[in-house]
Protein backbone atom coordinates (compact mmCIF):
# COMPACT_ATOMS: atom_id res chain seq x y z
CA UNK A 1 0.00 0.00 0.00
CA UNK A 2 2.90 2.56 1.26
CA UNK A 3 4.69 2.05 -1.97
CA UNK A 4 1.85 2.48 -4.61
CA UNK A 5 0.57 5.83 -1.74
CA UNK A 6 4.10 6.99 -2.15
CA UNK A 7 4.58 6.79 -5.84
CA UNK A 8 1.11 8.40 -6.72
CA UNK A 9 2.36 11.36 -4.28
CA UNK A 10 5.53 11.63 -6.13
CA UNK A 11 3.92 11.15 -9.38
CA UNK A 12 1.31 14.07 -9.08
CA UNK A 13 3.52 16.51 -6.82
CA UNK A 14 6.17 17.06 -9.29
CA UNK A 15 4.33 18.92 -11.51
CA UNK A 16 3.36 21.49 -8.86
CA UNK A 17 7.30 21.34 -7.85
CA UNK A 18 8.25 21.91 -11.47
CA UNK A 19 5.85 25.40 -11.69
CA UNK A 20 7.20 26.29 -8.70
CA UNK A 21 10.42 26.00 -9.42
CA UNK A 22 10.19 27.86 -12.43
CA UNK A 23 8.60 30.40 -10.57
CA UNK A 24 11.64 30.70 -7.81
CA UNK A 25 14.08 30.54 -11.17
CA UNK A 26 15.83 27.76 -9.87
CA UNK A 27 16.86 26.30 -13.37
CA UNK A 28 19.67 24.46 -14.27
CA UNK A 29 21.06 26.26 -17.79
CA UNK A 30 22.08 24.16 -20.44
CA UNK A 31 26.17 24.16 -20.97
CA UNK A 32 27.72 26.47 -18.29
CA UNK A 33 29.84 23.69 -17.20
CA UNK A 34 31.85 21.33 -19.36
CA UNK A 35 29.80 17.92 -17.94
CA UNK A 36 26.34 19.23 -18.51
CA UNK A 37 24.91 17.41 -21.53
CA UNK A 38 21.43 18.90 -21.37
CA UNK A 39 20.35 21.72 -24.48
CA UNK A 40 17.46 23.55 -22.62
CA UNK A 41 16.89 25.09 -19.48
CA UNK A 42 15.69 22.31 -16.73
CA UNK A 43 13.97 23.22 -13.02
CA UNK A 44 16.15 21.85 -10.24
CA UNK A 45 14.85 21.09 -6.99
CA UNK A 46 12.69 17.85 -8.09
CA UNK A 47 14.04 16.01 -4.84
CA UNK A 48 11.36 18.14 -2.98
CA UNK A 49 8.64 15.96 -4.71
CA UNK A 50 10.13 12.93 -3.57
CA UNK A 51 10.70 14.38 0.07
CA UNK A 52 7.09 15.37 -0.06
CA UNK A 53 5.98 11.99 -0.94
CA UNK A 54 8.56 10.27 1.85
CA UNK A 55 7.25 11.69 4.90
CA UNK A 56 3.61 12.05 3.99
CA UNK A 57 3.39 8.26 3.48
CA UNK A 58 5.92 8.04 6.75
CA UNK A 59 3.62 10.61 8.57
CA UNK A 60 0.53 8.49 7.70
CA UNK A 61 2.38 5.04 8.73
CA UNK A 62 3.15 6.38 12.11
CA UNK A 63 0.40 8.99 13.14
CA UNK A 64 -3.09 7.07 11.42
CA UNK A 65 -1.80 2.96 11.10
CA UNK A 66 0.78 2.88 13.71
CA UNK A 67 2.43 0.84 11.03
CA UNK A 68 6.26 2.97 12.46
CA UNK A 69 6.98 3.90 15.81
CA UNK A 70 8.55 0.43 17.51
CA UNK A 71 11.61 -1.04 15.63
CA UNK A 72 11.89 1.79 14.47
CA UNK A 73 11.35 4.75 17.77
CA UNK A 74 10.40 7.84 16.80
CA UNK A 75 13.65 9.29 17.97
CA UNK A 76 14.86 7.51 15.06
CA UNK A 77 12.24 8.86 12.71
CA UNK A 78 12.85 12.62 14.60
CA UNK A 79 16.71 12.36 13.89
CA UNK A 80 16.30 11.31 10.21
CA UNK A 81 13.35 14.06 9.21
CA UNK A 82 15.25 17.18 11.16
CA UNK A 83 18.42 15.72 8.67
CA UNK A 84 16.68 15.48 5.58
CA UNK A 85 15.33 19.05 6.64
CA UNK A 86 18.98 20.22 6.66
CA UNK A 87 19.63 18.60 3.25
CA UNK A 88 16.60 20.21 1.60
CA UNK A 89 17.53 23.99 3.05
CA UNK A 90 20.94 23.48 1.55
CA UNK A 91 20.05 21.94 -1.40
CA UNK A 92 17.99 25.05 -2.38
CA UNK A 93 20.31 27.13 -1.45
CA UNK A 94 23.30 25.53 -3.51
CA UNK A 95 20.44 25.30 -6.98
CA UNK A 96 19.33 28.64 -6.42
CA UNK A 97 22.98 30.49 -5.23
CA UNK A 98 25.57 28.08 -6.56
CA UNK A 99 27.14 27.58 -3.48
CA UNK A 100 31.12 26.64 -3.14
CA UNK A 101 32.03 23.71 -2.35
CA UNK A 102 33.11 24.37 1.06
CA UNK A 103 30.10 25.74 2.10
CA UNK A 104 27.72 22.63 0.18
CA UNK A 105 29.65 20.48 2.48
CA UNK A 106 28.29 22.23 5.90
CA UNK A 107 24.63 21.30 5.49
CA UNK A 108 25.67 17.03 5.22
CA UNK A 109 27.67 17.08 7.51
CA UNK A 110 25.08 18.50 9.82
CA UNK A 111 22.85 15.99 8.31
CA UNK A 112 24.70 13.32 9.45
CA UNK A 113 25.49 14.84 12.77
CA UNK A 114 22.06 15.32 13.93
CA UNK A 115 21.44 11.44 12.76
CA UNK A 116 23.76 10.36 15.05
CA UNK A 117 22.65 12.68 18.09
CA UNK A 118 19.38 11.08 18.01
CA UNK A 119 20.69 7.44 18.27
CA UNK A 120 20.73 6.32 14.57
CA UNK A 121 24.10 4.04 14.68
CA UNK A 122 25.65 1.14 14.36
CA UNK A 123 25.69 -1.69 17.16
CA UNK A 124 26.97 -4.41 15.71
CA UNK A 125 28.07 -5.43 11.82
CA UNK A 126 28.97 -9.13 10.56
CA UNK A 127 31.95 -10.36 10.36
CA UNK A 128 32.77 -12.32 7.28
CA UNK A 129 35.17 -14.52 8.78
CA UNK A 130 32.14 -15.59 11.39
CA UNK A 131 30.34 -14.54 13.60
CA UNK A 132 29.70 -10.38 14.69
CA UNK A 133 32.13 -6.77 15.46
CA UNK A 134 30.37 -5.16 18.29
CA UNK A 135 30.33 -1.56 17.72
CA UNK A 136 28.67 -0.30 20.61
CA UNK A 137 31.33 -1.24 23.08
CA UNK A 138 33.14 1.87 21.58
CA UNK A 139 31.00 4.46 20.72
CA UNK A 140 33.04 6.82 19.12
CA UNK A 141 34.06 4.37 16.72
CA UNK A 142 30.03 3.13 16.11
CA UNK A 143 29.66 7.05 15.28
CA UNK A 144 32.39 7.57 13.51
CA UNK A 145 31.40 4.74 11.25
CA UNK A 146 28.35 5.70 10.66
CA UNK A 147 29.27 9.46 10.19
CA UNK A 148 31.64 8.63 6.88
CA UNK A 149 29.09 5.88 5.55
CA UNK A 150 26.23 8.23 5.60
CA UNK A 151 28.89 10.82 3.99
CA UNK A 152 30.09 8.38 1.65
CA UNK A 153 26.41 7.47 0.32
CA UNK A 154 25.36 11.48 0.08
CA UNK A 155 28.79 12.61 -2.08
CA UNK A 156 28.27 8.89 -3.89
CA UNK A 157 24.34 9.90 -5.01
CA UNK A 158 25.65 13.76 -5.69
CA UNK A 159 28.33 12.77 -7.55
CA UNK A 160 26.21 10.15 -9.81
CA UNK A 161 23.58 12.75 -10.43
CA UNK A 162 24.92 13.20 -13.83
CA UNK A 163 22.10 11.91 -15.80
CA UNK A 164 18.73 11.62 -16.11
CA UNK A 165 16.97 9.39 -14.15
CA UNK A 166 20.50 7.78 -13.21
CA UNK A 167 19.88 8.27 -9.07
CA UNK A 168 16.54 8.34 -8.78
CA UNK A 169 16.22 4.29 -10.75
CA UNK A 170 19.41 3.55 -8.55
CA UNK A 171 18.05 4.17 -5.25
CA UNK A 172 15.12 3.20 -6.35
CA UNK A 173 16.61 -0.31 -7.14
CA UNK A 174 18.44 -0.07 -3.00
CA UNK A 175 15.34 0.09 -1.92
CA UNK A 176 13.47 -2.35 -3.11
CA UNK A 177 16.11 -4.78 -2.47
CA UNK A 178 16.40 -3.87 1.22
CA UNK A 179 12.39 -4.46 1.19
CA UNK A 180 12.71 -7.64 -0.05
CA UNK A 181 15.72 -8.71 2.37
CA UNK A 182 13.27 -7.14 5.22
CA UNK A 183 10.51 -9.64 4.27
CA UNK A 184 12.73 -12.66 4.58
CA UNK A 185 12.15 -14.80 7.94
CA UNK A 186 15.41 -14.49 8.88
CA UNK A 187 15.85 -10.60 8.49
CA UNK A 188 11.87 -9.88 9.22
CA UNK A 189 11.97 -6.64 9.79
CA UNK A 190 8.54 -5.28 8.74
CA UNK A 191 8.70 -1.30 10.11
CA UNK A 192 12.22 -0.87 8.20
CA UNK A 193 10.62 -2.67 4.98
CA UNK A 194 7.21 0.26 5.03
CA UNK A 195 10.39 2.43 5.12
CA UNK A 196 12.35 0.81 2.21
CA UNK A 197 8.96 1.00 0.05
CA UNK A 198 8.12 4.32 0.81
CA UNK A 199 11.41 5.33 -0.71
CA UNK A 200 11.39 3.49 -3.68
CA UNK A 201 7.43 4.33 -4.52
CA UNK A 202 8.52 7.99 -4.26
CA UNK A 203 11.51 7.62 -6.24
CA UNK A 204 9.86 5.61 -9.20
CA UNK A 205 7.28 7.73 -9.06
CA UNK A 206 9.65 11.18 -9.73
CA UNK A 207 11.56 9.00 -11.87
CA UNK A 208 8.27 8.76 -14.55
CA UNK A 209 9.07 13.15 -14.72
CA UNK A 210 13.59 12.55 -14.40
CA UNK A 211 13.49 9.81 -17.24
CA UNK A 212 15.35 10.83 -20.28
CA UNK A 213 14.34 13.75 -21.74
CA UNK A 214 13.71 14.68 -18.01
CA UNK A 215 11.72 17.53 -17.07
CA UNK A 216 13.22 18.37 -14.07
CA UNK A 217 16.65 17.25 -12.38
CA UNK A 218 16.57 16.19 -8.36
CA UNK A 219 18.97 18.82 -7.56
CA UNK A 220 21.29 18.97 -4.72
CA UNK A 221 19.14 18.64 -1.98
CA UNK A 222 17.34 15.48 -3.63
CA UNK A 223 20.67 13.91 -4.75
CA UNK A 224 22.43 14.11 -0.98
CA UNK A 225 18.65 13.46 0.45
CA UNK A 226 18.58 10.05 -1.34
CA UNK A 227 21.91 8.93 -0.50
CA UNK A 228 20.75 9.98 3.39
CA UNK A 229 17.96 8.24 3.53
CA UNK A 230 19.12 4.70 1.77
CA UNK A 231 22.16 5.04 3.98
CA UNK A 232 20.16 5.10 6.94
CA UNK A 233 18.08 2.24 5.99
CA UNK A 234 20.94 0.38 5.62
CA UNK A 235 22.07 0.70 9.08
CA UNK A 236 18.27 0.72 11.01
CA UNK A 237 17.92 -2.27 8.96
CA UNK A 238 20.31 -4.50 10.88
CA UNK A 239 23.83 -3.18 9.07
CA UNK A 240 22.99 -4.30 5.79
CA UNK A 241 26.07 -1.96 4.61
CA UNK A 242 27.42 -5.07 2.62
CA UNK A 243 23.80 -5.42 0.71
CA UNK A 244 23.45 -1.70 0.25
CA UNK A 245 27.41 -1.79 -0.98
CA UNK A 246 26.56 -3.91 -3.65
CA UNK A 247 23.96 -1.77 -4.89
CA UNK A 248 25.51 1.28 -5.22
CA UNK A 249 29.38 -0.52 -5.19
CA UNK A 250 29.92 0.54 -8.79
CA UNK A 251 28.86 4.37 -8.33
CA UNK A 252 30.68 4.56 -5.34
CA UNK A 253 34.32 3.21 -6.76
CA UNK A 254 33.54 5.33 -9.55
CA UNK A 255 33.86 8.10 -7.07
CA UNK A 256 36.89 7.19 -5.88
CA UNK A 257 38.48 6.41 -8.84
CA UNK A 258 37.58 9.88 -9.68
CA UNK A 259 39.30 11.55 -7.05
CA UNK A 260 42.14 8.98 -7.33
CA UNK A 261 42.66 10.72 -10.94
CA UNK A 262 41.56 14.52 -9.44
CA UNK A 263 44.47 14.13 -7.06
CA UNK A 264 47.16 13.06 -9.84
CA UNK A 265 46.49 15.60 -11.70
CA UNK A 266 46.13 18.22 -9.42
CA UNK A 267 42.69 19.57 -10.09
CA UNK A 268 40.34 20.48 -7.23
CA UNK A 269 38.74 16.96 -5.82
CA UNK A 270 34.96 18.52 -5.89
CA UNK A 271 35.47 20.36 -9.10
CA UNK A 272 32.72 18.90 -11.67
CA UNK A 273 34.29 16.90 -14.60
CA UNK A 274 33.37 14.84 -17.45
CA UNK A 275 35.34 12.02 -15.86
CA UNK A 276 32.84 9.63 -13.87
CA UNK A 277 31.91 6.34 -15.89
CA UNK A 278 28.92 7.34 -17.05
CA UNK A 279 29.76 10.83 -18.97
CA UNK A 280 33.37 8.03 -20.23
CA UNK A 281 30.63 5.46 -21.06
CA UNK A 282 28.38 8.17 -23.56
CA UNK A 283 31.46 9.54 -24.80
CA UNK A 284 32.05 5.98 -25.71
CA UNK A 285 29.02 5.97 -28.05
CA UNK A 286 26.58 4.64 -25.73
CA UNK A 287 23.20 6.56 -25.69
CA UNK A 288 21.83 8.59 -22.71
CA UNK A 289 19.61 5.56 -22.32
CA UNK A 290 21.61 2.60 -22.46
CA UNK A 291 23.95 4.21 -20.29
CA UNK A 292 21.61 5.13 -17.35
CA UNK A 293 19.97 1.05 -18.14
CA UNK A 294 23.21 -0.99 -17.66
CA UNK A 295 23.92 0.78 -14.17
CA UNK A 296 20.21 0.12 -13.53
CA UNK A 297 20.89 -3.27 -14.73
CA UNK A 298 24.05 -3.67 -12.94
CA UNK A 299 22.64 -2.28 -9.57
CA UNK A 300 19.48 -4.75 -9.29
CA UNK A 301 22.22 -7.47 -10.23
CA UNK A 302 24.60 -7.21 -7.08
CA UNK A 303 21.48 -5.90 -5.34
CA UNK A 304 19.10 -8.59 -6.00
CA UNK A 305 22.30 -11.33 -5.16
CA UNK A 306 22.59 -10.30 -1.61
CA UNK A 307 19.09 -12.43 -1.32
CA UNK A 308 21.16 -15.43 -2.12
CA UNK A 309 24.72 -14.58 -0.80
CA UNK A 310 26.20 -14.78 2.73
CA UNK A 311 28.70 -12.73 4.05
CA UNK A 312 31.76 -13.81 2.70
CA UNK A 313 30.22 -14.41 -0.62
CA UNK A 314 29.28 -10.43 -0.31
CA UNK A 315 32.89 -9.90 0.31
CA UNK A 316 33.74 -11.65 -2.98
CA UNK A 317 30.63 -10.08 -5.14
CA UNK A 318 32.46 -6.89 -3.45
CA UNK A 319 35.73 -7.72 -4.68
CA UNK A 320 34.54 -8.41 -7.99
CA UNK A 321 33.17 -4.94 -8.58
CA UNK A 322 36.66 -3.58 -7.23
CA UNK A 323 38.28 -5.31 -9.88
CA UNK A 324 35.80 -4.52 -12.31
CA UNK A 325 36.69 -0.44 -11.54
CA UNK A 326 40.09 -1.27 -11.71
CA UNK A 327 40.41 -2.17 -14.86
CA UNK A 328 37.65 0.07 -16.56
CA UNK A 329 40.17 2.70 -14.84
CA UNK A 330 43.05 1.15 -16.38
CA UNK A 331 41.47 1.28 -19.46
CA UNK A 332 40.34 5.00 -19.51
CA UNK A 333 43.71 5.69 -18.62
CA UNK A 334 45.62 4.30 -21.47
CA UNK A 335 42.62 5.51 -23.88
CA UNK A 336 43.50 9.29 -22.64
CA UNK A 337 47.11 8.67 -22.74
CA UNK A 338 46.84 7.49 -26.65
CA UNK A 339 44.51 10.47 -27.42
Amino acid sequence: MYFFLAFFISLTVTPGVIWLMRRLRVIDLPKTEARKIHKKKVPLGGGLAIIIAFFACIAMAFFVFHDIGKEVPARAIIGFTLGSLVLVVGGFLDDRFRLRPLRQVIFPVVASLVAIFFGIGLKTVTNPAGGVIHLDQIVIIADLVVFFWLMAMMYTTKLLDGLDGLVSGIVAIGALVIFFLTRQPQWFQPEVGVLASILAGACLGFLCWNFYPAKIFLGEGGSLFTGYILGILAIISGSKIATTLLVMGLPMLDVVRVLIRRFQKKQPLFAGDSEHLHFRLLASGLSHRQTVLLFYGIAFLFGMSTLFLQSKEKVIALSFLFILMLLTGIFFSKRDHVQ
